[in-house]
C-alpha cells in the first residue's frame, strides 16, 4: 500500500474500534440501526475525515480504487457499524457506484449528491416473490408500461434492503416482451414518495445491520416520467452487472473484516481459558482451527485483491467477482463457526460479538447470488473456454 493509504487504514481501525465497537452497544434495532445513531456515527466520521471512502473526490470523498477500498472496508467492516458510519454499506455504496456510472448530470445532482452526502438512504428494488425473479433475471415480473409521456410501473418486489426510509429506489422492471442478452428489462429512479408506493412489511431476517431492513414493497399504478429512466430504456440487465460484480466484491471485503473480529475474540478468550491443564490455545485442536482460518483469511483477501485490480482495469470482473464471493462467503462462515466453537458457551451468547456475526453474515451465501448459481456459472464458463481452446488446437 501507499504511505497514504496505509495512513488512512490505520486511522480507519482506530476509528472503527474506538467509536463504533462502542456504540454497538446502543444499536437495538429490529430492522436495522436507528437514524439517529446513523446520523450520529457519520457526523463523526467526517470529522475524523474518514468519510465515503469510495465516493469521488469532488463528491467529498476519496476516490479510492477497487484496490484501495479493500484495504480500507475490511477495515469497517470489523464493526457491525463500521460501513455505515463511513457510508460505505449496502446497498447505498452500490447504489452509488451505478449512478455514477450510468446516471446523467440531473440525475447525479438529484440522487447521487445527497447519497454521497448521506443526506438520504436509497434501495435496490430487483428481487421479487414468486414467480418473479430471484437468482434467474428472466422471471421478472414487474412492469414499466409507457403512457404518454410517462411510465407507469406495477410490480411486487421482497426483501428489498434498506426501503424502509429510503429517499428512493433503483427498480428494475420488464419493458420488453423478452428478456434475454442483457436486454428487456429498465432501471427507473422511483422517488419513494410517489403515490402507488406502498411498503407492505419488513420481513424478520437474521441479520439486523442494515438500515431500514429487508421489505416487501408493491407498486401500484406508480406513475414516473421519462427523466426516472437511468441510461437506456431496456438495457437495465446490463447496468445491473455492472453493479453487481463491484458490490458482490465490497461485500467480500466488510465481511472478511466481521471474520477477523470473529478470529480475534476466539484469539483472546483461548489464550485466558485453562481447559485439562492447559490454555485453549496450547490444545492442538485449537491451533489447527485458528491455522484454517488464517489460511482462509489470507486466500480471502488475496482473491478480493485480484479482483479489484481486474476491476481497475476497466475489465468487467464477472469471473473473479464470482470466484471471489463464492470462496468468501463460504470461508467468512467457516471462520465465524470455529470462532464460536473456540469460544464455547459465550460464542453462542450475545455476551461476545461472534454470535451476532454468524447471524449477520449466513445471508451472503444467498444474496448477490447464491453459492450454486456462481457455481454453475462458473462451470459453464470453464466448458465453453476449454470447448474454444480444443477448437482452436484442432484448427492448427
Amino acid at each position: 500500500m501507499s504511505a497514504d493509504l496505509d495512513e488512512l487504514r490505520e486511522r480507519t481501525r482506530v476509528f472503527v474500534r474506538e467509536i463504533c465497537i462502542p456504540a454497538e452497544q446502543r444499536d437495538d434495532g429490529v430492522h436495522g440501526p436507528a437514524p439517529e445513531l446513523r446520523a450520529e456515527l457519520q457526523e463523526q466520521a467526517r470529522a475524523a475525515g474518514l468519510f465515503a471512502p469510495q465516493v469521488a473526490v469532488e463528491l467529498g470523498g476519496h476516490g479510492l480504487t477497487a484496490r484501495g477500498q479493500s484495504s480500507i472496508f475490511e477495515e469497517a467492516g470489523y464493526s457491525f457499524l463500521g460501513p455505515l458510519a463511513l457510508n460505505c454499506a449496502a446497498p447505498d455504496e452500490g447504489n452509488m457506484h451505478l449512478l455514477s456510472l450510468v446516471a446523467n448530470a440531473a440525475q447525479k445532482a438529484r440522487y447521487l449528491e445527497p447519497l454521497a452526502a448521506g443526506r438520504t438512504r436509497s434501495a435496490f428494488a430487483m428481487t421479487e416473490p414468486p414467480p418473479g425473479a430471484g437468482s434467474d433475471p428472466a422471471m421478472l415480473a414487474t412492469r414499466a408500461r409507457p403512457d404518454g409521456g410517462d411510465w407507469v410501473v406495477d410490480g411486487v418486489k421482497q426483501f428489498i434492503t434498506g426501503a424502509e426510509g429510503a429517499s428512493f429506489f433503483i427498480c428494475m422492471a420488464r419493458t420488453g416482451e423478452r428478456i434475454a442478452h442483457g436486454e428487456g428489462a429498465t432501471m427507473l429512479l422511483i422517488d419513494a414518495d410517489l403515490p402507488g408506493i406502498a411498503i407492505e412489511r419488513s420481513i424478520p431476517t437474521l441479520d439486523r445491520s442494515f438500515p431500514g431492513g429487508h421489505a416487501v414493497v408493491r407498486f401500484d399504478g406508480c406513475r414516473v416520467g421519462r427523466e426516472a429512466v437511468l441510461g437506456e430504456v431496456g438495457l437495465g440487465y446490463r447496468y445491473a452487472q455492472a453493479r453487481l460484480a463491484p458490490a458482490r466484491l465490497t461485500h467480500c471485503m466488510r465481511f472478511l473484516g466481521l471474520a477477523r473480529r470473529a478470529l480475534d475474540t476466539a484469539l483472546d478468550h483461548a489464550a485466558g481459558r485453562e481447559a485439562f491443564g492447559l490454555a485453549l490455545s496450547e490444545h492442538g485442536m485449537v491451533q489447527q482451527m485458528v491455522a484454517d482460518s488464517v489460511i482462509e483469511i489470507e486466500a480471502s483477501r488475496g482473491l478480493i485483491r485480484s479482483c479489484a485490480e481486474v476491476l481497475d482495469a476497466g475489465q468487467s470482473g464477472r469471473k473473479e467477482s464470482s470466484v471471489a464471493k463464492v470462496f468468501v462467503s463460504e470461508a467468512v462462515g467457516r471462520i465465524i463457526d470455529r470462532a464460536a466453537q473456540i469460544a464455547g458457551g459465550l460464542g453462542v451468547s450475545h455476551d461476545r460479538a461472534i454470535a451476532r456475526a454468524m447471524l449477520e453474515a449466513r445471508g451472503f451465501r444467498i444474496y448477490d447470488g447464491p453459492s450454486e448459481v456462481h457455481r454453475m456459472s462458473l462451470a459453464k464458463r470453464a466448458f465453453r473456454e476449454r470447448s474454444d481452446t480444443s477448437e482452436g488446437t484442432a484448427a492448427r
